[in-house]
C-alpha cells in the first residue's frame, strides 16, 4: 500500500536547489512514466515515477515543487492511486471536470521567470512542444536537464537488463527483415527523407523480426536503429546478440547501444537532407536536429499496425490456444470457488499454470487483473498479498488476462458470477454487453478514426445514466506489445491517431465500475477486415470487425429482455463459432471436462 515518500521528495528538492547542477533554482521537476524509448511498460531500472511516488500504474506523471507533489493519472487508475499515494501527494484525476492540466497547475505554483525541469530522455517531443508553449505564456521556462534527479535519489537502482534476443520464425512474421526495410525505404522516399531514426522498441523488434526479454510482458530489447538508402544500423548491447542472430543480421551494421548519440551527431554534421524522427521520440533525440526534421508518426508504426496474412493467421491460432486456457480456468473456478479457498492471487497463479501448458507460450502479456467484488472496480487492479480477496459465490469476479505466444499476443476480459447475481448486476452487465455487441457489429467506411466510433460502445450505458472512464479499444501487436498504436478507439481524438484499416487488430472492451461494489468489463480482440455492402458510396470501401477472441460470455449475467433480436442473434452466432472452433481444439487436446463446460456455456438464448 502507501509508502512514506517524505525522504525521497526531500532528496529531490535538495537537488532542485543545488547550484552545482544548475545555477538557478529549479521550481518544479517533472517525472514522466516513460523510459528513453517512451515505453509504456518499463524495465525495473526505469520505473522512476513508481519509485518516487509509489504509484505503480502504467500511466501517470508526477510533478514535484518545493512544497507540493502531485500525480496525474487517468480513470483506469483513480482508485489504485488513492490507495498507493501517501499524504505527501495530491491526486489529479485527469479527464475529470475541474482537474487542472499539468501546465495550468504549474502556472499557479511556479513564480514568473521560474524554471521547470525534466529529463529529456524521458519526455517525448510531442509532450515537450505544447508544454513549453503553455508555460512560456506564464513566463515560465521549461528546460531539459540531466542527470535525472530520481536516479540520484535511488540508492539501489536495478541494473539495466541484458537478455539475449531471438529470431521470430518467418511463418509467423510473414516478411523478412530485408523485405520490411525495403517497405520502409519506400515510405522514406515518398516523404523525401534521407534518414530514419527509430527509438520505439516494438518498432525495432518488428522491423528486424527479433524479440527479447528486457521488459516484462513485452518481448522487446533495448535498442535504436537508423535506416538510410544505403545502410541499416542497429544499436544494441552486443552481449545480447548470439552468433546465430549475428549471422541472421548479415547486412546490418551492429553498434553499441550507447553510441546512438555519437552517430546522430555525425548525421547532423554530414546530412543535408530531411531526417525522420517521430515526435513520439524523446526530446534528447529529436532536439539534435533543429531543422530538416520530420516529426510525423514513424512509417514502421503504421506498417506494423496493419498485419500481413501470416501474422493474422498466427494471431488466430494464438487466440484459440488462449481460449482453451480460459475454458479450463473457468471450469476450475466453478468447482473451487464455492469451497471458499480461492483468492485473487491463487486464481491468477492457476490461470498462469494453464497458459504455460500451451505450445509456444512465452509469458503473460501483462499482469493478470484478477478482481473480486469491489476490487473489480479498480480498473487496472493487480492483486497483492496486502489486497488479496477470497472469491465467493456472493460477488462478481473480473478477470483480464493475456499471454505472449510465439505466434501472437492475446488480451481478453470476462466477468463472471459463481452464485446468483442481483437484478442490478444483470442490468449493468447486459448494458456493457450491448455496447460490446454494438461496436463489434459496426460497419464503417475506410478512413474512419476509432474516436468516431467510441460512442457506439457507450450508448446503452448512457441511456441508463452510466459511464466508464477509459478508452474502448487499443491496438494489439503480433507477439509484441499488448498496447500498440497508432490506432485506437477512445472518446478523445489524438493527433497521432491512425484511421482504422483492414489488417489492424484492436480490442473492443467497454465496462462499468461501481466503487466499493463491483467491476464489469467484456473484452475481445477483433480484426478489422473489408466488408461487402449493398452499396459503395464513392468507392470508399467499408470495413467491419471479426472477433479473434473466442471465449464464452456468461449468460447467467444477461437480462435477455434488454437485448434486441439482432443482439441475441449476434451473441448466439458468436457462441456457436466459439463452440465449433475452440471445441475442436479442446477435443484434440483431450480436455473433455473443459469441452463439456464450453458446450454448456455456449447454448443459444432467446
Amino acid at each position: 500500500m502507501a509508502k512514506n515518500t517524505t525522504a525521497l521528495l526531500s532528496h529531490v528538492r535538495k537537488l532542485m536547489r543545488n547550484g552545482e547542477i544548475m545555477k538557478d533554482t529549479i521550481h518544479a521537476y517533472i517525472v514522466p512514466s516513460a523510459d528513453a524509448h517512451q515505453s509504456e511498460y518499463l524495465a525495473a531500472c526505469d520505473e522512476r515515477r513508481a519509485f518516487i511516488s509509489n504509484f505503480t500504474g502504467s500511466s501517470g506523471t508526477a510533478v514535484i515543487t518545493s512544497s507540493k507533489a502531485a500525480l496525474w493519472t487517468d480513470g483506469r487508475y483513480f482508485l489504485q492511486a488513492q490507495q498507493q499515494l501517501d499524504e505527501n501527494w495530491i491526486l489529479m484525476k485527469d479527464g475529470l471536470k475541474g482537474t487542472p492540466s499539468i501546465d495550468e497547475w504549474l502556472s499557479k505554483e511556479v513564480p514568473p521567470n521560474g524554471k521547470v525541469a525534466v529529463d529529456p530522455e524521458t519526455y517525448s517531443q510531442a509532450s515537450w512542444k505544447p508544454m513549453k508553449k503553455k508555460l512560456k505564456e506564464s513566463d515560465i521556462e521549461l528546460i531539459a536537464l540531466r542527470p535525472n534527479f530520481v536516479d540520484r535519489a535511488w540508492a539501489e537502482r536495478p541494473e539495466r537488463p541484458v537478455n539475449p534476443v531471438f529470431v521470430v520464425p518467418i511463418e509467423y512474421a510473414g516478411k523478412t527483415w530485408r523485405e520490411k526495410v525495403a517497405l520502409v525505404r519506400h515510405e522514406m522516399n515518398e516523404c523525401d527523407v534521407e534518414v530514419l531514426v527509430l527509438s520505439a522498441l516494438d518498432e525495432i523488434a518488428w522491423l528486424f523480426n527479433l524479440r527479447g526479454a528486457d521488459i516484462s510482458f513485452n518481448p522487446v530489447f533495448f535498442s535504436y536503429s537508423i535506416v538510410t538508402p544505403q545502410r541499416v544500423l542497429l544499436f544494441i548491447d552486443t552481449q545480447k546478440v548470439t552468433p546465430k542472430v549475428r549471422q541472421y543480421l548479415d547486412g546490418v551494421v551492429l553498434l553499441p547501444y550507447e553510441n546512438v548519440y555519437d552517430e546522430l551527431t555525425k548525421v547532423a554534421e554530414t546530412t543535408t537532407e530531411r531526417i525522420w524522427i517521430s515526435d513520439s521520440s524523446s526530446v534528447a533525440l529529436s532536439s539534435m536536429f533543429k531543422t530538416r526534421r520530420v516529426g510525423a508518426v514513424s512509417p514502421v508504426a503504421k506498417l506494423k499496425a496493419v498485419k500481413n496474412e501470416a501474422e493474422i493467421a498466427a494471431m488466430r491460432n494464438a487466440h484459440i490456444k488462449d481460449a482453451v486456457t480460459l475454458c479450463e480456468y473457468f471450469v476450475w473456478l466453478e468447482e473451487e470457488v464455492p469451497k471458499g479457498r480461492v483468492t485473487e492471487v491463487s486464481a491468477a497463479e492457476k490461470l498462469l499454470e494453464f497458459k504455460k501448458e500451451q505450445k509456444e507460450f512465452v509469458s503473460l502479456s501483462f499482469p493478470t487483473i484478477s478482481g473480486a467484488g469491489p476490487n473489480g472496480a479498480v480498473i487496472h487492479y493487480h492483486p497483492s498479498p496486502e489486497t488479496d480477496r477470497v472469491l465467493s459465490i456472493e460477488e462478481m469476479y473480473l478477470c483480464d488476462s493475456g499471454a505472449q505466444y510465439m505466434d501472437g499476443t492475446t488480451d481478453v476480459t470476462r466477468t463472471m458470477h459463481f452464485g446468483t447475481p442481483t437484478q442490478y448486476e444483470k442490468d449493468c452487465f447486459t448494458r456493457v454487453l450491448k455496447g460490446h455487441i454494438n461496436l463489434s457489429r459496426a460497419v464503417f467506411p475506410n478512413g474512419t478514426n476509432g474516436s468516431r466510433m467510441d460512442c457506439l460502445a457507450r450508448m446503452a450505458l448512457w441511456e441508463a445514466g452510466l459511464e466508464y472512464l477509459h478508452g474502448t479499444g487499443h491496438g494489439v501487436g503480433a507477439f509484441l506489445n499488448v498496447h500498440e498504436g497508432p490506432c485506437r478507439i477512445a472518446p478523445r481524438f489524438h493527433p497521432t491517431e491512425a484511421a482504422l484499416e483492414a489488417g489492424m487488430i484492436v480490442t473492443d472492451e467497454p465496462g462499468y465500475y461501481e466503487d466499493g461494489k463491483f467491476g464489469i468489463r467484456i473484452e475481445n480482440v477483433v480484426l478489422v477486415k473489408n466488408c461487402e455492402t449493398r452499396n459503395n458510396y464513392k468507392q470508399l470501401g467499408f470495413l467491419s470487425f471479426e472477433p479473434l477472441t473466442l471465449a464464452p460470455i456468461q449468460t447467467k449475467l444477461i437480462e435477455p429482455n434488454l437485448l434486441t433480436k439482432e443482439e441475441i442473434t449476434w451473441l448466439n452466432n458468436y457462441h456457436q463459432t466459439t463452440r465449433e472452433i475452440v471445441g475442436k481444439e479442446l477435443s484434440q487436446q483431450n480436455k473433455l471436462k473443459a469441452l463439456r463446460w464450453l458446450e454448456r456455456e455456449t447454448q443459444p438464448i432467446g
